[in-house]
């Protein structure tokens, strides 16, 4: 069946289906729980006959992302047989789970960042419960999260001021020069919406406050500081008064709740300037830590810093795990989080006890004036790391020997040494796995019945550098410290990492270029802390190529000695990677022994699969899920279009089709009208496939007779 419907409000409470669900026939949350398992126990589809899955609805959307790459990363939540999601236009959208049909869609008139989901909050209850007439969908869009009525789509007033919160205020700073951002939806405790953000890498950047506001107000309710004031607890791992200056240490990737505990984990990322903490010596707790915070309260009561004093921009990249593992003969309650590092840490829950062991090893000092690298970093001795760790000739491409000799010649060039190697003036250094790890947003999968984490990688070779930063004065000199580091220092884009930006006159105005650089769009923050003058001689550069002078400012600690030359993938002179595969995997990780299962290429190139080059792996964004039917099911993968679903105690292939579009998501999978769907939404990336449709795709078995005749006498 295929729907292609006008997005406009539609319908009324009365649309919503009427009969009962538990939370365990759905998908009530961002990762399918609140303890972010991505496990459902529904069975219907299972290994027996996945093969005979095929296309039970499709939702589709016009258009595609703002700057028409599309790249739509939504994991859906499904509630009371009702899917809400987002679309690249700004909507959020409910169908019926069903059938794909619109129920209602509201229109945010805002598209400057893409998100990750949404967050249901039933006003009574957990998750899964009967909705109330005050049920609400909490939409983040740019800097405001709004609170929609889940029964219409209709803006409830009374929360917040007029229907939003502003994560730009409560900051003690001046709101109208921040920029965050909710990319990656709030999780629910009782009545608390708990939120991260997004922030500028760069400076100036706003702090990366946890924060929990109440779900029928808005009020704010508590604030943890990420980067500790004077008197709190990880102040002195910072220089006296970096607070004042320094920003980001954020929770961009999501959280998990122990409800029973009232204890929510949060990872966060590095602090900012990413690559360059000359003004931030020092351990910075509580940098790219992850957290145990009291729920109600948002005090401290574990944390784990896996990276001391970042440099390399290692975040943890995606929601922690909370599981329940094996010791002793024992369970134990634990979580697990996967890192860029491709490295899983697992700890008791409770205390934060490592649950294996870790080892802090020595890495070698920073060759930067006024950089101190962290003598030693942290890293777990089991699992061993799912990705990669150290690139050398014999792990370079064959694919051509032309390809073979160029690769080798460039890697000679280069500093190879592993992990946590410090980046240099005027020589590339290798981190592998690279920039987007490793784990990635998409999060792990947690299979109680084995205790089998699955989790896919992305396991390429990545360089970087840092030069000298002259003080910006004028339209190019801003342009190279604020922007070349992800659009090139020509203009040209940097390899599916972001747009070019050459011709940028002839796609938008002015006034366009102007908003989207003070609020952002897509993965790219705001930059509201430019000054006037600066902002317009930045503006002038890209539209005319001309370099007009801004009057300097006075020092400041934003000022900084050296910049990030930029993110560059070691791809050969085709596009493909200059390594060998595989470029990127699925791994079954069995969390009760630290050994694997299994390990498989995930995704492949359909133009290097046609000349007898399979199985490669390729880049992948978005993750895996798992059901009690013994099935994983997952997309992710750039270039080939494909969702996929795979034995979970083999990794055999049972399954996969070829969609409309590359599905950079997580799947989610619910039952409705007793029938099981997997959807996935299909918007394509950072591939090069060129496919221009989008939308939401839902999977299920063929319908019998039975349940036909069923579903005609309206049996629920």
């Amino acid at each position: 069946m295929r729907f292609r419907i006008p997005l406009f409000t539609a319908a009324l409470a009365a649309a919503l289906p009427a009969w009962p669900q538990t939370a365990s026939r759905e998908w009530p949350v961002y990762g399918g729980n609140a303890e972010g398992t991505r496990y459902s126990p529904l069975k219907q589809i299972n290994r027996a006959n996945a093969a005979k899955l095929q296309v039970a609805w499709t939702y589709e959307v016009a258009g595609g992302a703002p700057d028409g790459r599309g790249g739509l990363q939504t994991n859906p939540i499904v509630v009371h047989g009702i899917l809400y999601a987002n679309t690249p236009a700004g909507q959020v959208i409910a169908l019926d789970g069903a059938t794909g049909k619109l129920v209602w869609s509201w229109d945010s008139h805002d598209t400057a960042q893409k998100v990750r989901g949404m967050t249901y909050w039933p006003a009574a209850g957990e998750a899964g419960s009967e909705p109330t007439a005050d049920a609400r969908i909490f939409a983040g869009v740019g800097r405001y999260v709004y609170a929609l009525d889940a029964h219409t789509g209709a803006v409830i007033s009374g929360f917040g001021q007029n229907g939003r919160i502003d994560l730009q205020q409560n900051l003690d700073r001046d709101p109208e020069t921040q920029s965050v951002t909710l990319t990656s939806p709030g999780v629910i405790y009782k009545e608390l919406l708990i939120v991260g953000g997004r922030e500028s890498e760069g400076l100036p950047a706003s702090y990366g406050d946890i924060r929990a506001y109440q779900a029928r107000t808005g009020k704010l309710v508590w604030t943890f500081h990420t980067i500790p004031r004077p008197g709190e607890y990880g102040y002195e791992s910072w220089p006296k008064d970096a607070w004042t200056y320094t920003g980001a240490a954020n929770n961009w990737a999501g959280m998990a709740v122990d409800a029973g505990r009232g204890v929510v984990y949060v990872p966060t990322g590095s602090a900012s300037a990413d690559f360059y903490g000359a003004n931030r010596v020092g351990d910075d707790l509580f940098a790219n830590c992850l957290l145990a915070l009291d729920a109600a309260t948002g005090k401290r009561i574990w944390h784990f810093q896996a990276v001391r004093h970042d440099i390399w921009d290692r975040d943890f990249p995606a929601p922690p795990v909370l599981v329940t593992v094996e010791r002793d003969g024992k369970p134990v309650d634990a979580v697990a989080q996967t890192s860029k590092q491709g490295y899983v840490y697992l700890f008791d829950r409770v205390s934060g006890k490592p649950l294996f062991p870790i080892e802090y090893r020595k890495y070698p000092a920073s060759t930067l004036e006024g950089e101190v690298a962290a003598e030693t970093q942290p890293l777990p001795t089991r699992p061993a790391p799912f990705a990669r760790q150290l690139l050398t000739e014999d792990l370079l491409t064959n694919r051509t020997p032309e390809m073979h000799q160029w690769a080798l010649e460039r890697f000679r060039a280069f500093r190879s040494e592993g992990q946590f190697v410090p980046f240099s003036e005027g020589q590339e250094t290798v981190i592998f796995p690279g920039f987007d790890g490793g784990a990635e947003w998409g999060g792990a999968a947690f299979d109680p019945e084995t205790g089998l984490l699955f989790v896919n990688a992305n396991d390429l070779a990545w360089t970087a550098s840092m030069a000298l930063n002259r003080p910006a004065a004028s339209g190019r000199e801003l342009y190279v410290a604020q922007c070349a580091a992800c659009h090139g220092a020509d203009l040209a884009g940097n390899s599916g990492q972001a747009p070019a930006l050459t011709g940028i006159a002839g796609r938008r105005t002015a006034a366009q270029i102007a908003a989207i650089v003070r609020s952002g769009s897509g993965r790219m923050p705001g930059f509201p802390g430019l000054r006037p003058a600066a902002a317009r001689a930045l503006i002038d550069y890209l539209i005319t190529g001309e370099s007009k002078q801004a009057a300097p400012a006075a020092p400041s600690p934003f000022d900084l000695k050296y910049r990030f030359t930029g993110y560059n993938r070691f791809v050969d002179p085709e596009g493909y990677p200059a390594t060998a595969p595989p470029w990127g995997t699925l791994n079954a990780i069995n969390l009760n022994t630290g050994e694997y299962a299994w390990k498989i290429p995930l995704g492949e190139y359909p133009e290097l699969a046609a000349k007898g080059l399979k199985d490669t792996g390729t880049e992948n964004y978005g993750g895996p899920i798992v059901t009690a039917g013994g099935v994983v099911f997952i997309a992710a993968t750039n270039f080939d279009r494909k969702f996929r679903a795979f034995d979970k105690d083999s990794g055999k292939l049972l399954w996969e089709t070829t969609m409309i579009n590359s599905g950079n998501a997580t799947p989610a999978t619910y039952e409705a009208n007793g029938r099981q769907y997997v959807v996935i939404a299909a918007f394509g990336g950072k591939g090069r496939n060129g496919a221009t449709g989008s939308g939401y795709v839902a999977f299920a078995l063929p319908e019998t007779a039975a349940s036909e005749r069923a579903r005609g006498r309206g049996v629920r």
